[in-house]
Formats: C-alpha cells, sequence, structure tokens
C-alpha cells in the first residue's frame, strides 16, 4: 500500500513514516518545512538534534535499505498538491500538516489568521484534490480531542445520540474549542464530514490526546533519526515542559490550579492508531471518528509523577502554582470514551512504565541545550 504522510518532517508524521516504512508501506513525506521556519521566528528550537529532512531519510535508507519519496511544498498551493499527489498515487493520505500549536494561534491576528488559513484551506485543498482524482483514496487525519472542550458530560467518539421534543438523532458531538488553532480543527471536521457526506469520500479523524515520548523503534536507530522534544512556551506540552525543569533544577511550573485533565498517549502508541486507520479503512461516505488516547491526566497528575520519577534519578524536583496565560476551566469534568482503536487492537504504552525513558532521560542527556529563556509561557490568552 502507497502511503503520503503531509507533515512528515514534524514530531508524529516523522515518526509515522519510519514506522509505515518499517512495516513494508511505500511511504512518501510531503512537507513545506515551515515548522523549522517557526522555531526560528519564534527563537527557540526543540531539545533533541533534528537533522535536514533528506539527510534524515538518506539515513533511513543507508541502515534500512528502504526508500522513502520526498515532496516539499505547501498544500495550500493547490497545483502543488495535485502534482505531488498524482506523481506518488497513494492508497491512503496520513494528514499532520497543519500549525498545531494553540500558544501560537493565540499570538495576535496575524498568527490566528495564518493558522485558520493554513489549516483550513490546505485540507480544503486536499478534499477537493480527492474528490477530482482520487475518490477511492483513504483520508486518516490528525484531528485533536481539543475540539470538545470540557463539557460537563461524557466525551463520545465523534457523534452523539439525543433525544428532543420526542425525536431521537445521532449528531456530531458539540465542539467548543479552547484557542484558534483548535477552532481551526473544528473547521476541518465539518469540511471532511461534508465532503464524505456530499462526495462519497472515505475518512478517518483521529482526535488524538497530547502525545509524549522522543523514542520509536524506529527513531531510535540512530541519533541522525531523533524525533523532536518541544518544552518552550509555544511549542511544547505541560508534560515535556516538567521534564526539562526537573533535569535543570527548575520548579515545574503548574498553570492556575491544576485540575485540567485531557488524554494522552505515548507517540509509539500514535504511529501503531495510524496503522490500524489505514488497515481498516472507512467506507466511501464514511467520516468516521476515533478518539485517539490511552490515559487521562491532570496537570497536576503530571507534575507528582515528574517529581516522583526525577526523585528517584537523584534530582531536586519542586512544584510552583503558575498564573494560568490560558482562559479555560482549572477544575471540570473530564470522561472521555476511546474504545474504538482498544477495540482494533491497540495495545496502550502507560506513562508510569516510560516516563523515565521516553522523557526524562532524554531531558537529562540534552540539558546543556536547554534555553531558560523559553520555559515559562509568553503568550496570553486574556485580553489586553
Amino acid at each position: 500500500m502507497k502511503v503520503l504522510v503531509i507533515g512528515g518532517d514534524g514530531y508524529c508524521g516523522w515518526a509515522t513514516a519510519l514506522y509505515l516504512s518499517n512495516r513494508g508501506f511505500e511511504v512518501a513525506i510531503l512537507d513545506s518545512l515551515v515548522r523549522r521556519h517557526w522555531d526560528t521566528e519564534i527563537g527557540v528550537q526543540t531539545l533533541t538534534p533534528i537533522a535536514p529532512i533528506q539527510q534524515r531519510i538518506q539515513r533511513w535508507k543507508d541502515l534500512t535499505d528502504k526508500s522513502i519519496d520526498l515532496f516539499v511544498g505547501d498544500i495550500t498551493n493547490y497545483e502543488f498538491l495535485q502534482g505531488a499527489l498524482h506523481k506518488f498515487e497513494p492508497n491512503a493520505i496520513v494528514h499532520f500538516g497543519e500549525q498545531r500549536s494553540a500558544p501560537f494561534s493565540m499570538i495576535d491576528r496575524e498568527h490566528a489568521v495564518m493558522t485558520q488559513v493554513n489549516n483550513v484551506v490546505g485540507t480544503l485543498n486536499l478534499l477537493y484534490a480527492m474528490r477530482t482524482d482520487f475518490p477511492d483514496c483513504h483520508l486518516v487525519k490528525l484531528g485533536t480531542m481539543g475540539e470538545y472542550g470540557t463539557p460537563n458530560i461524557d466525551i463520545e467518539e465523534g457523534y452523539i445520540t439525543i433525544e428532543h421534543n420526542g425525536r431521537k438523532d445521532t449528531l456530531p458531538y458539540p465542539k467548543q474549542p479552547g484557542s484558534m488553532y483548535h477552532l481551526s480543527k473544528v473547521h476541518d471536521s465539518h469540511n471532511i464530514h461534508f465532503a464524505c457526506r456530499i462526495w462519497g469520500l472515505r475518512a478517518t479523524d483521529l482526535n488524538q490526546g497530547v502525545v509524549y515520548g522522543v523514542l520509536t523503534e524506529e527513531t531510535g536507530m540512530d541519533e541522525l533519526l531523533i524525533n523532536r522534544l518541544d518544552y518552550d512556551g509555544v511549542f511544547g506540552t505541560a508534560l515535556n515542559r516538567f521534564c526539562i525543569q526537573a533535569a535543570v533544577g527548575h520548579p515545574l511550573t503548574v498553570y492556575g490550579k491544576g485540575g485540567q485533565t485531557r488524554g494522552f498517549l505515548d507517540i509509539r502508541d500514535t504511529v501503531r492508531c495510524i496503522e490500524i486507520a489505514i488497515n481498516n479503512p472507512a467506507e466511501p461516505g464514511e467520516f468516521r471518528v476515533f478518539n485517539q488516547f490511552t490515559e487521562l491526566f491532570s496537570i497536576n497528575d503530571l507534575a507528582a509523577m515528574v517529581k516522583k520519577a526525577g526523585t528517584a534519578l537523584g534530582l531536586k524536583v519542586e512544584v510552583e502554582n503558575f498564573a494560568n496565560p490560558r482562559v479555560e476551566l482549572e477544575e471540570h469534568y473530564f470522561n472521555a470514551k476511546n474504545t474504538k482503536l482498544l477495540d482494533l487492537g491497540l495495545q496502550p504504552h502507560y506513562l508510569s512504565d516510560s516516563l523515565l525513558d521516553s522523557l526524562l532521560n532524554f531531558a537529562v542527556k540534552y540539558q546543556n541545550r536547554v534555553d531558560n529563556q523559553q520555559i515559562l509561557p509568553k503568550v496570553s490568552w486574556h485580553r489586553k
């Protein structure tokens, strides 16, 4: 099977491309490489050193004798996208190719507009290219659990059955996004649902939780294949930030009360979920939604786990509450369903078993690359 990984130079995309290639899929990466430009723009870099994409792909071929094709360009350019699709002719398209940072989208008007144009227009172009020339191709789209927000009822997988005035129907689950980035993902979901319903396309939307970890079987083969570990206030996650803070002796910064709860999964589970979705495609006309996470943790939970693991390594770890730069509920109900991928064979990794190997050991190993000026948040959701 031929799989095109859009955004294959990024964190999830790179691990996915190597994983699929290693399992016999014919893989191509399409990427504009703009994420590297954004790092330069805001003056940050991943903790782990990342080689140029051409060098990474060549190293993979040297180690495995498996080739990965590369298309460098932007999917907001429809002619480029069409040309790449016709040259590679994929059976499945894995779409990671979006600006994925909530803080980046909230910097100012320009970054909000850029995020929405990049994400929504790029996905629309892809849908039209599929409608015109690749109607049987299966789209596996990375969504986000952040589309749902934090409702005071259980979060179902994409749809909810309701009764109203004596009538019953199954409808898309209500969305309450918390940033301009998450709002762009909601727009994507509506557009993809429309394309499946009206044009008969097939798509799987993977509403992913927060991903953690550096190592997969493939990215651990050689340092030139290593994956990103972002910890800064724009592209970093709370868990990554806590691990870096523990490594350099900075107090763990819990935003607000710390009760914010989200879904989490290991990067090894992310790539497996992609494989499961590809091998079990949606039907023509079906817009299928899987909630892609394995565990639920609050920010306080994460801080406690990092403190315990850091202490075991001999690190002195303190926890401090920090003024929350985001507008969000800091204590809330959160119960999300995630059975569909498990039913299809996902065997999860758990954070308690892999925190040291997947994150803390890397934080300690590369602590000399930490920029202490990037640890604290610089973007606020609050109206100034």
